[in-house]
C-alpha cells in the first residue's frame, strides 16, 4: 500500500517570551530564591531554557507564612461566592492564553503540541471552571464538614507537590479545589518542569489574586521534603512515585497533617475476543504511548484472550508502524520525547531486563533525532507474571503482552500487582463490564476506552497507587476539615 509522508507543521515559539532566570513566587512577587539555581532543559534538543531559582528551608518558611497570612487575613474569610469569582477569572485568563501554555508546556517537558494543546491546557482552565461553580455551594456537596447542616469549613495551608508528567494539568488538580474550598497554597512544582507553573504565577497576578493565596517554590527533593516537614503546613497533596509517596506518609505520621497521595500504578488494558480490535487498539496505543508512556495510569500490561492474541499483536504493530516519533513541536508528532536523561536510563533498563527474562521486544522502525532524550514505542510477548516488566512501573513507551482464558483469570492477573491505579475493559458485552468493573481493584475502570478525564470524575487509587480522590464532589472532601471547625 501507498505511504504518504506528512510535512512539518511545526508550532512557533514566538506566543512565548522565556526570561533567562526565574525566581520564586512569594506572597504575590517574584522573589529571589536563596539556594543555587538550576537549568532547567528542552528534553527533545537538550538545549537550555532558563535558570531556575531554588528554594531553601527558608525560603519555604517564608512560603508558608505568606500562605497563613492570606488565609487568615482574606481568603479564608472571604465568601464562596467572591472565592469563585477569582477561579473563574484565573480559567479564562488560562483560555486566553491557552497557547503560550502549550508552547510553554511542550517546551519544558517533551511531549508533543497537540497533546499539550488538545488535553493539558483545556482540561486545566476546566478544572478552574468547575471548582468555581463549587465555591458558593459547598455546603451542598454532601461533604464530612457539614455536619448539621454547617458551611464546610477549609484546612488551612496545603503543600502540593507535583511531577513532571503533567505540570500544569496536575497544578489544577491541586491548586483549584484547594482555592474553592478556602484554602492557601504552597506549590512545588518538578524540578525538569517549573516553567509553566511559573507562568501560572503571572496568571494570578493578572487576575489580582490576593497576594500569598497561591505561592510557587521551585528546587528539587530537598524544597519538596521541606514542604513536607514544615509546621505551618495543614495538609500534603503530593502526586507522584510510590517510593516518595511512603517517606510523606512516614513523615507526617503521629501529626495532625492530612495528606492525600495519588502514586504509581500498572493498569492491565483487558481486552476480551468478543470486542471491537480495531477500536481497542487505538485505545491501547492511546493507553500506553500517550504522553511518552509517562502516565501513571498508563495501560502498562496488555491482558488479550488467547483466541485473538496473534490477530490483535499483529494489528498493533502495523498500528505502531505508523506512530510518528520526532519533534514535540511539530503538530503531527504522535510520541514525543522522554522527559529525562534520567528517566531515559530508567527505561532503557528495563526494557533490557525484559529481554534478559526471556520476552521477546519488538519496536517499529524509526529514525531518533539525534539530539535529546528518545525511545521508540517498544512492545513485548511472552511477558509472564513474574517478569519484571510485568510487575514494576517503567513509565515509559513500553508495553508488556499477557494472555488469559477466562474472564477470572483475567481478573487474577490484573490485580496481581502492588498497584491499583487503573484499569481497562473491551467487550462487547455490558454485564461483563460492570461485572469486570466490581472484581477489579482499581481505582478506575474506564470501559471500550482509555485515559479519558473529566473535571466532574474523581480519579484515585488502592494499595499502593496511594489513597484520596482528586477531581468532582469526591475530590472536594480531602480540602475541608473533618469536623466543620475553624482553621
Amino acid at each position: 500500500m501507498p505511504t504518504f509522508d506528512y510535512a512539518p507543521a511545526p508550532e512557533s515559539r514566538a506566543v512565548v517570551q522565556l526570561q533567562p532566570a526565574y525566581g520564586l513566587f512569594i506572597g504575590g512577587e517574584f522573589v529571589d530564591g536563596s539556594g543555587e539555581a538550576f537549568t532547567t532543559v528542552n528534553p527533545a534538543t537538550e538545549e537550555p531554557l532558563a535558570e531556575v531559582a531554588e528554594a531553601t528551608t527558608a525560603d519555604v518558611d517564608r512560603a508558608v507564612k505568606a500562605a497563613r497570612a492570606a488565609y487568615r487575613g482574606v481568603w479564608g474569610r472571604m465568601s464562596g461566592a467572591d472565592r469563585g469569582k477569582y477561579l473563574f477569572r484565573i480559567a479564562r485568563i488560562l483560555q486566553e492564553r491557552s497557547r503560550e501554555f502549550a508552547v510553554l508546556e511542550t517546551l519544558d517537558n517533551g511531549k508533543p503540541i497537540k497533546e499539550s494543546r488538545d488535553v493539558d491546557v483545556p482540561l486545566a482552565a476546566a478544572h478552574f471552571f468547575y471548582h468555581a461553580g463549587w465555591a458558593d455551594k459547598l455546603e451542598y456537596a454532601g461533604l464530612s464538614g457539614a455536619r448539621d447542616g454547617a458551611r464546610p469549613r477549609p484546612i488551612g495551608v496545603v503543600g502540593q507537590v507535583i511531577p513532571w508528567n503533567f505540570p500544569m494539568l496536575m497544578l489544577a488538580w491541586k491548586v483549584a479545589p484547594a482555592l474553592a474550598c478556602g484554602n492557601t497554597v504552597v506549590l512545588k512544582p518538578a524540578e525538569t518542569t517549573p516553567l509553566t507553573a511559573l507562568l501560572f504565577a503571572q496568571v494570578c497576578q493578572q487576575a489580582d489574586l490576593p497576594p500569598g493565596v497561591v505561592n510557587i517554590v521551585t528546587g528539587a527533593g530537598g524544597t519538596g521534603q521541606a514542604i513536607v516537614e514544615h509546621p505551618g503546613v495543614d495538609k500534603i497533596a503530593f502526586t507522584g512515585s510510590t517510593e516518595v509517596g511512603k517517606l510523606i506518609a512516614r513523615g507526617i505520621a503521629g501529626t495532625r497533617k492530612r495528606a492525600t497521595l495519588e502514586l504509581g500504578g500498572k493498569a492491565a488494558n483487558i481486552v476480551f475476543e468478543d470486542a471491537a480490535i480495531d477500536q481497542a487498539v487505538e485505545g491501547i496505543v492511546n493507553g500506553i504511548f500517550f504522553n511518552q508512556g509517562h502516565v501513571c495510569c498508563a495501560g502498562s500490561r496488555l491482558l488479550v484472550q488467547e483466541s485473538i492474541h496473534d490477530d490483535l499483536v499483529r494489528r498493533l504493530k502495523r498500528r505502531l508502524a505508523q506512530v510518528r516519533v520526532g519533534d514535540p513541536m511539530d503538530k503531527n508528532t504522535d510520541l514525543g520525547a522522554i522527559n529525562s536523561s534520567v528517566q531515559l536510563a530508567r527505561v532503557q533498563e528495563m526494557a533490557g531486563v525484559g529481554e534478559a527474562e526471556g520476552a521477546q521486544r519488538w519496536a517499529p522502525e524509526c529514525a531518533l533525532p539525534s539530539r535529546g532524550f528518545w525511545f521508540p514505542p517498544t512492545l513485548f510477548t511472552g511477558v509472564s507474571q513474574s517478569h519484571r516488566i510485568a510487575q514494576e512501573e517503567i513509565f515509559g513507551p513500553v508495553l508488556s503482552v499477557l494472555t488469559f482464558r477466562t474472564p477470572a483469570e483475567a481478573v487474577a492477573k490484573a490485580n496481581n500487582t502492588p498497584y491499583g491505579l487503573s484499569a481497562g475493559v473491551w467487550t462487547e458485552k455490558g454485564s461483563r463490564i460492570l461485572w469486570m468493573a466490581d472484581q477489579l481493584r482499581a481505582g478506575v475502570v474506564w470501559a471500550n476506552t482509555f485515559n479519558q478525564f473529566d473535571p466532574t470524575s474523581p480519579f484515585g487509587g488502592f494499595k499502593e497507587s496511594g489513597y484520596g480522590r482528586e477531581g468532582g464532589r469526591h475530590g472536594l472532601e480531602a480540602y475541608v476539615r473533618p469536623d466543620g471547625s475553624a482553621a
